[in-house]
């Protein structure tokens, strides 16, 4: 025990003796003032301060960011119940639109039936025929008797003299021709007025169709605005050609869509089979560095091989031909050496798919008719098909039917106003649709001989309210009621109805100058009529009426 003791208090004797403060040695490195150990502490006190700063600055970041996300997820939360509402709502509106297209779908059907079914729907006239005079039925038969039945002989010369020469001229067209490299031209065919027996005004027009086809081993494949592909309002009524090769697949292959490797082939399209080049294709007449067909490159070609075979055979006529229009390339005239002449047009159309419905190169201007979208854009006619259905009809209707009667004497009257007042926005074709109409929608014995000033006074009254209401739907285009018996094809019946009065809405001028040249012809129908018509006592214009009709 005094042994511990002893040695405790060594070990603190030793630690007092040898404390640096109490016995400085001369080595020591003690510092000579606390003012640099100060300086550090205050360093390392400024340093933990702007650590302690940062790691609060991060903090409130971490907060920050973790409040942006939760509101984000509130907002994605809100969006997703939005969204649901959003999405009832479309379905709704939806829902809606389809009825009302439903609804409208069957309203315009139901057109083709409502516009003559009973007699009292054409009862109530119009502003525009109160206190007009209409002529009674022995005033229309004298003058029918007198204007309109003169002519039908004429036109039937006149249409056999056109043909044959039409039909010699293609002929030597052929000649000319080179087979391995032009197009190949067909038969001609007769369309229009002069061939439906309704022309009245001269000089009579022979309207003629050359079909033609490109050279082997390409062919056509055509598109329309009603072949599923979307096609703005003012292409309605359009389509494209395309020149392909025969064995061209028509969906096209893949090789033609995605481009393929420097070490891969396609097997079905070998280096041969490649598609001719941009110079080439513009010797198929089609658009510039495009496989589609060019309306204007095609009247060029026709117009250069018409000249050419018409010096091939001029020698074995002795009259003159020339290209009678500028703005018609097809219009063509025959000048005699006694200075009469005779007018025709031929154009070339082709043919869509194996039907008679064509797609047209040119058509004959009107105040009404809008420009082309482009020159690949191609009209189609049905000029064929209506030739077909007037035909068809009118072996249902009696004797002496008045149908054309009718159509004749509204297109000389409309003839003789335009030609006072000026042209209007109303042609031909616009009464001949009134007619197709009113055909389709009236029994067969409504449209007896005898009838003949009622069914005038109809067309007119069906005229006004298309005119109205701006809306003329073409015949055949989403008319579900074709006869069967035509084999008019089921895309066009199954397309949207087509409004030939269209235009109207968005040229306002020309539909009030139409307007107002129809409502001139109501008041002056009488006078028109009357100069034209024989004045005899009403009991012999009775005996008159009975035997022409």
């Amino acid at each position: 025990m005094p042994v511990g003791i002893f040695r405790v208090c060594l070990v603190v004797i030793t630690a007092i003796v040898n404390h640096p403060l109490l016995f400085p040695r001369e080595n020591g490195t003690v510092p000579e003032n606390t003012e640099e150990i100060i300086q550090k502490m205050k360093e390392r006190e400024e340093s933990l301060r702007l650590e302690q700063l940062r790691l609060e600055q991060e903090i409130a970041d971490q907060e920050a960011t973790q409040k942006t996300l939760e509101k984000a997820a509130e907002v994605v939360e809100e969006s997703k119940e939005e969204k649901v509402r959003w999405d009832m709502w479309t379905a709704l509106s939806m829902i809606i639109f389809l009825l009302i297209e439903l609804w409208r779908q069957d309203f315009q059907e139901g057109i083709w039936q409502d516009t003559g079914g009973e007699e009292d729907d054409m009862a109530v006239l119009g502003k525009a025929f109160k206190g007009v005079a209409f002529p009674d039925k022995a005033v229309l038969a004298s003058f029918y008797e007198k204007r309109i039945l003169g002519t039908t002989g004429d036109m039937a010369r006149m249409r056999e003299m056109v043909e044959g020469f039409a039909d010699d001229l293609l002929e030597a067209l052929r000649s000319v021709c080179n087979r391995d490299a032009d197009m190949e031209v067909e038969d001609c065919m007769g369309v229009g007025s002069m061939y439906e027996n309704w022309r009245v005004r001269k000089p009579f027009v022979c309207d003629l169709i050359v079909p033609f086809a490109p050279p082997e081993p390409y062919c056509f494949r055509s598109q329309t605005w009603c072949s599923g592909n979307s096609f703005p309002p003012d292409e309605q009524g359009y389509g494209t050609i395309k020149v392909c090769r025969a064995n061209e697949d028509v969906t096209g292959c893949i090789c033609d869509k995605t481009k393929l490797g420097e070490d891969m082939l396609c097997l079905l399209h070998s280096q041969a089979n490649t598609t001719r080049p941009s110079s080439e294709m513009e010797d198929l007449l089609c658009f510039k560095n495009t496989q589609y067909l060019d309306a204007d490159q095609v009247m060029k070609w026709f117009q250069i091989a018409v000249t050419k075979a018409w010096n091939r055979i001029s020698h074995k006529y002795e009259f003159d031909l020339c290209f009678s229009l500028l703005d018609s390339p097809g219009a063509l005239k025959i000048k005699f050496k006694s200075g009469k002449s005779i007018a025709f047009n031929l154009t070339p159309v082709v043919q869509y798919e194996n039907s008679d419905v064509y797609f047209i190169s040119h058509f004959p201007r009107s105040s009404l008719a809008a420009d082309l979208p482009s020159s690949t854009h191609w009209f189609l006619t049905f000029a064929v098909y209506e030739r077909r259905f007037i035909q068809l009809v009118s072996k249902t209707l009696p004797a002496n039917a008045c149908h054309v009667s009718c159509l004749q004497i509204l297109s000389f009257l409309h003839g003789k106003q335009c030609s006072l007042t000026g042209p209007s926005g109303l042609t031909n074709y616009h009464l001949k649709t009134v007619m197709l109409h009113l055909l389709q929608a009236r029994p067969s014995q409504d449209w007896a001989p005898e009838k003949l000033e009622a069914r005038l006074q109809d067309m007119l009254k069906f005229l006004e309210k298309c005119l109205h209401e701006k809306k003329l739907y073409h015949f055949f285009i989403g008319n579900g009621k074709v006869p069967a018996e035509l084999g008019f094809p089921i895309i066009f019946q199954r397309a949207e109805p087509l409004n030939l009065f269209r235009p109207f809405v968005l040229r306002r001028a020309v539909y009030r100058k139409t307007v107002d040249t129809f409502h001139e012809m109501l008041r002056n129908t009488s006078a028109l009529i009357n100069e034209y018509t024989v004045h005899i006592p009403l009991a012999h214009a009775n005996g008159i009426h009975k035997e022409s009709l």
